[in-house]
């Protein structure tokens, strides 16, 4: 049986960029650091970043991107937080749930995110996307 995400790891083409960029985040905590490669804990998060060559560098063109949970009275402070440190938002919010879409400097997708599963399937009994099925 699957427990859900046991941790995260990204590639990177600047280990100490990225570990800077993690560490900007509110509530991030890095955690052990080697020549190729750094470990971190955001929130219960684990997150592993690896140094790879081989990370592509042009931007993908997919809705694929990583979300990290944030408690509803912290979602505009950390949003204007990540502002301030100029970081670039690759998306605009659309769906239920407040969300703040932003790249890391590799150009990893990334989501602040309030809201749970529960809450969005809630959100879509309500308004369901085209030819939307619920299983109970």
């Amino acid at each position: 049986m699957l427990l859900g995400l046991n941790h995260l790891t990204l590639a990177v083409t600047d280990l100490s960029r990225s570990i800077a960029f993690y560490q900007s985040l509110p509530g991030s905590k890095l955690k052990a650091r080697w020549a190729t490669g750094a470990y971190l804990a955001l929130g219960e998060l684990w997150l592993c970043l690896s140094l790879d060559e081989k990370r592509q560098k042009e931007r993908q063109p997919d809705n694929t991107h990583y979300a990290i949970s944030v408690a509803q009275d912290d979602f505009a402070v950390t949003c204007a937080q990540l502002r301030s440190l100029g970081i670039v938002e690759w998306k605009a919010n659309v769906s239920e749930g407040d969300s703040f879409y932003f790249l890391d400097p590799d150009g990893h997708r990334l989501e602040l995110h309030v809201g749970s599963l529960a809450s969005r399937l809630e959100k879509c009994r309500l308004e369901p996307y085209r030819d939307m099925e619920f299983f109970d």
